[in-house]
C-alpha cells in the first residue's frame, strides 16, 4: 500500500510521523511525507523517505494575512493533488499543522480517506478545521477537548508514536538511585529550548542543599543564546553540566536520566510515559488553547510528574520539587513506575493498524475518548502499481 504522512514543521508533529513512518516502511508499505521547509531541516528524521514541501500559510486573525494564507494554502492543495493524481495514496495521514492542511484538503477533494493523529489534549486547529471529512481521528489521550460530540465515532485511543530506541528504554530497568549515588538531570525545553529553564533551573539547583548539589550530573538543552550564560552559571556553582543546542541522542539521554525538567509537550509526554521517567513539568503558557497543561494532568494525576505553572516556576519551588524527589530513594522509581503505567509504547503499531484498515476500505468500529469520560518501498508507486 501507498501512504503519504502530512505534517507540521515542528518536532511534536514530525517524530510522531517519523514513527509511524518507520513501521509501515517495516511493514512494506510506501511512504513519503509532505511537510514544510523547517520540518524537512529536523536532522535524523526521514533519512530514507521522499520528502514533498509544500506551500501552507498560516492561518491569522486579520483579514490581509488570512488572504495571504488562504492564497498559499490553496496553491499547496492544487500542487499535492497534481502529486495524489501521479502516486495515489491509499490514505493520507495528517498530523497537525497548517503545512499538514492543504495536503489533507487535496484528499478530500479526491475522495482519498483521510486519517487525522492528534498529539494533545486538545484537538488543534488544523485538525478540527479538517475532521468532519476524516475517516478517523486518532487520539493520544482518553479524553481530547475541543472535539465535537458528532465526531466521537470516528475516534480511536492510540497514543502517540514514539521511536523504538525510546520504547526500548521502558523494558529496562530504572537507573539504580539512592543516598549516595549521583542524581542526574535531564533538561529540555522542546525543539527551540526554553530561556526560562536556562534562567530557572541552574538557579534552583543553587538552591539545593550543599550534598545534594555536589551529586548533581545536569545535561541541559539551550537557546543559542543562553547557552554561554548557563554554561557561566553551572560553571560558578561547581555543578557539572553538559549543554546543547538540540540533543540528537536524546534516547541515550533520557535512558540515563533519573528525572527530567522541560516542557509538556505531547512528544516529551509520550517519551516520558514510554520510558518510565519521571518528570518536573512545566506547560508552556502560550501555547495554543493552553494544550500544554492539559497534556500534562494524566500524567501527574497518575504520580508520574510534578507539574509547576509558569508563574510559580522559582528557584526555590524547583529545588523544593527535587528535594522531595531526592531525599527517598524510593520516591524516584515509584514516580517512573507511575509515568510508565500511563505510556502507550504499542502507539507506532496500533496507528498503523488503524491506517491499514483505513486505506483497505474499512471503516472500523471506533470508541472515541468523550464516549469513555519483503523490502520496505523507499517512496510512492505510481497510481495502480504495487508498493
Amino acid at each position: 500500500m501507498n501512504f503519504v504522512l502530512a505534517a507540521g514543521g515542528t518536532g511534536g508533529h514530525m517524530i510522531p510521523a517519523h514513527a509511524l513512518a518507520a513501521e509501515l516502511k517495516a511493514r512494506g508499505h510506501g511512504v513519503l511525507l509532505i511537510t514544510d521547509a523547517r520540518g524537512s531541516r529536523i536532522p535524523g528524521l526521514f533519512d530514507d523517505v521522499p520528502v514533498h514541501i509544500l506551500p501552507a500559510g498560516r492561518l491569522t486573525k486579520t483579514p490581509w494575512g488570512m488572504l495571504k494564507a488562504m492564497r498559499s494554502v490553496m496553491a499547496g492543495r492544487r500542487e499535492a493533488k497534481t502529486l495524489y493524481r501521479k502516486h495515489r495514496p491509499d490514505a493520507v495521514v495528517g498530523f497537525g499543522g497548517y503545512p499538514a492542511f492543504p495536503a489533507l484538503l487535496a484528499a478530500s477533494s479526491l475522495r482519498i480517506p483521510t486519517v487525522l493523529h492528534e498529539q494533545n489534549a486538545v484537538l488543534g486547529r488544523v485538525n478540527r478545521l479538517l475532521a468532519g471529512d476524516a475517516a478517523a481521528i486518532a487520539t493520544a489521550y482518553e479524553r481530547v477537548e475541543r472535539l465535537k460530540p458528532g465526531h466521537e465515532r470516528k475516534v480511536a485511543l492510540v497514543g502517540n508514536p514514539v521511536r523504538s530506541s525510546i520504547v526500548k528504554l521502558g523494558e529496562l530497568p530504572f537507573p539504580a538511585f539512592d543516598s549516595f549515588a549521583p542524581l542526574k538531570l535531564l533538561v529540555t525545553g522542546g525543539s527551540q529550548g526554553a530561556t526560562v529553564l536556562g534562567e530557572i533551573v541552574p538557579a534552583g539547583l543553587g538552591e539545593l542543599s550543599e550534598n545534594l548539589r555536589h551529586r548533581l550530573q545536569v545535561v541541559q538543552q539551550c537557546r543559542p543564546d543562553d547557552i554561554e550564560r548557563v554554561r557561566d552559571t553551572y560553571r560558578d556553582l561547581g555543578i557539572p553540566a553538559e549543554l546543547s543546542t538540540y540533543l540528537r541522542d536524546m534516547d541515550d539521554k533520557l535512558g540515563a536520566c533519573h528525572l527530567m525538567i522541560g516542557r509538556a509537550g505531547a512528544s516529551t509526554i509520550a517519551e516520558l510515559t514510554a520510558a518510565g521517567r519521571p518528570a518536573i513539568l512545566v506547560p508552556l503558557p502560550i501555547a495554543t488553547d493552553d494544550h500544554q497543561t492539559a497534556n500534562a494532568r494524566e500524567l501527574a494525576r497518575a504520580g508520574g510528574a510534578r507539574m509547576i505553572p509558569q508563574p510559580q516556576f522559582t528557584p526555590e519551588a524547583l529545588a523544593r520539587q527535587i528535594e522531595a524527589l531526592a531525599d527517598d530513594p524510593e520516591a524516584l522509581s515509584n514516580a517512573a513506575a507511575r509515568a510508565l503505567s500511563v505510556g502507550r509504547p504499542h502507539a507506532a503499531r496500533d496507528l498503523a493498524d488503524l491506517v491499514e484498515r483505513i486505506g483497505q476500505g474499512d471503516r472500523p468500529a471506533l470508541v472515541g475518548p468523550a464516549i469513555k469520560a519483503a523490502t520496505p518501498s523507499i517512496g510512492l508507486a505510481p497510481a495502480g502499481a504495487t508498493a
